[in-house]
């Protein structure tokens, strides 16, 4: 049987990339290189909102603080843990794309993104700058990330039962 990883596209020296973006926090381009990893060891060909959404719970206390300690997070943990050994075999070989703009069949080379991880990356930098001009979060990535309700990570965390409604009038 064949293995299941997709080739990465190359990463060109000095391109942008969105883990060494210079308007993320530290905190943020860990998170995002995670995403990155967590993506190439599932298999998948590039990193969307799921991979975001589990890196963001990992490795941000701020993020995991809204949703607590309770049932809620073990369950969305849960959720996320069961894509990564196979629920999200559907998504796998396809493009994540919020509809906004038409769909990519080739992603740039220094991205490695979704179409919607990239717009929701701007938008995290972007709800930065109006809060206190200062760098993007764990928690504006968040709140960028649950505006598109077809994402994959809004379908995670309805799924796992979270309102995303009250979580994005929260944020």
């Amino acid at each position: 049987m064949r293995p299941r990883i997709f080739p990465q596209a190359p990463v060109q020296r000095g391109a942008h990339r969105p883990d060494n973006d210079a308007s993320f926090s530290a905190e943020l381009a860990a998170v995002v290189t995670g995403a990155r990893r967590r993506a190439q060891r599932d298999g998948d060909r590039h990193v969307d909102s799921a991979h975001l959404l589990h890196s963001l719970l990992e490795h941000d206390p701020e993020v995991r603080a809204v949703f607590g300690d309770g049932p809620q997070l073990a369950r969305l943990l849960g959720y996320l843990v069961q894509r990564s050994i196979g629920y999200g075999l559907r998504w796998q070989a396809s493009v994540e794309d919020s509809g906004a703009l038409p769909a990519v069949t080739v992603l740039p080379e220094a991205d490695g993104c979704s179409p919607l991880v990239a717009e929701a990356m701007e938008r995290a930098c972007a709800r930065a700058a109006r809060r206190d001009g200062g760098l993007a979060r764990g928690v504006d990535l968040l709140a960028a990330l649950v505006l598109d309700r077809r994402s994959r990570a809004v379908e995670v965390l309805g799924r796992a039962g979270v309102d995303v409604g009250r979580l994005h009038a929260v944020l």
